[in-house]
C-alpha cells in the first residue's frame, strides 16, 4: 500500500507527478452511469461505483475509508495522469459534510497542493450536518477550514455535479480561474436550499386557500422544478457543460490533459484558516 501510494507522488515538491502508461481507453462508456442515480432524491447509491467507472480501471487508492465517512478521499488516474478525487458518499449522512469529513478533507487538498495533483470533485452535498452532535464537534468551525482549503488550493479544480450541490457546503462546486472546471450530469440540481425541505412553509397561506392540497403543491413543484433545471444555468453560463454522464471519463480525461502542462513545482504555504 505504501508502494501504490508513493507511486502517484513525484519524488520531491520540486518535481511533478509521474505520468504512466494507461490501456484503458480515454472514451471508454460506461452504460450504468445512465441510470445509476436514483429518480427518487430520497433513494441513495453506491458512489465508488461511479469512481471506478470515471477514472482509470483499478487506479482509484482511498484514503482514510474508515473516518469522516461521509466524504470519500483518494488518488486516481485519468489517462494515466496522477490526480487527486473527493466525493460526497451518500449512503452516510446522505453525504452530508460532518466535522470529521471536513478535518479529512483539508488533509486531502493540502496533499494535492504540496504534490501538484489535480483536483477533482464528484458532487452529491446536501450541505453541512445539523444537529446537536454536530454543534458539539464543531461541523462548522471545521467545515469553514475546508471550505478555506479547497480555496487556497494551488491546483486545477474540475467539479462535476453528479446529484446535489446546497447549503454552504455545497457551494464548493466552483472555483474562480481558467483552469477551474464545472460540469454536471443532467441529473445536477443545486442552490441554496432544495424546494422539498420548505416549500410546504413558504407556500402555507396559499395552500391553505385551496380544495385540493395534494394536486396544488405538486403544480407549485412542478414549476419550480423548471425553474432549478441545471440546463437553465447552462444557458446563463453559469456552467461549462451538461453532459451525458456516460462521458464523464472522456470529459475528466481532456481536462487533466489540458491542465497537465499547467501544474508549477515548488514548496506551498498556506495562509490563515478559520
Amino acid at each position: 500500500m505504501a508502494r501504490r501510494f508513493l507511486s502517484y507522488l513525484p519524488s520531491n515538491v520540486d518535481a511533478l507527478p509521474p505520468r504512466v502508461a494507461c490501456h484503458d481507453p480515454v472514451d471508454r462508456r460506461d452504460e450504468q452511469l445512465m441510470n445509476i442515480i436514483p429518480r427518487d432524491p430520497r433513494k441513495v447509491y453506491k458512489m465508488r461505483k461511479i469512481i471506478n467507472s470515471v477514472f482509470d480501471q483499478d487506479s482509484f487508492f482511498e484514503i482514510g475509508k474508515q473516518w469522516g465517512k461521509s466524504i470519500i478521499c483518494g488518488l486516481a488516474r485519468l489517462n494515466g495522469i496522477p490526480v487527486a478525487v473527493f466525493a460526497e458518499d451518500a449512503m452516510i449522512y446522505g453525504g452530508a459534510w460532518t466535522a470529521d469529513a471536513s478535518r479529512k478533507l483539508v488533509r486531502h487538498c493540502d496533499l494535492a497542493s504540496t504534490f501538484h495533483l489535480p483536483l477533482i470533485h464528484l458532487i452529491d452535498c446536501p450541505g453541512f450536518l445539523i444537529g446537536k452532535e454536530s454543534e458539539e464537534s464543531a461541523t462548522i468551525r471545521f467545515g469553514s477550514q475546508a471550505l478555506a482549503a479547497l480555496g487556497q488550493t494551488t491546483v486545477p479544480f474540475c467539479s462535476v455535479v453528479v446529484r446535489k450541490a446546497f447549503g454552504v457546503a455545497g457551494a464548493s462546486n466552483k472555483k474562480p480561474g481558467k483552469h477551474h472546471f464545472r460540469i454536471a450530469w443532467p441529473s445536477g440540481d443545486w442552490g441554496s436550499l432544495p424546494i422539498e425541505g420548505g416549500i410546504e412553509v413558504a407556500y402555507k397561506a396559499e395552500l391553505a386557500e385551496v380544495s385540493d392540497y395534494d394536486a396544488h403543491l405538486a403544480e407549485i413543484k412542478q414549476r419550480l422544478n423548471r425553474l432549478r433545471s441545471p440546463f437553465r444555468s447552462a444557458e446563463f453560463f453559469e456552467i461549462e457543460e451538461i453532459i451525458d454522464p456516460r462521458d464523464t471519463r472522456l470529459h475528466l480525461c481532456r481536462w487533466a490533459k489540458l491542465v497537465a502542462g499547467t501544474v508549477s513545482t515548488g514548496s506551498t504555504q498556506f495562509s490563515y484558516r478559520p
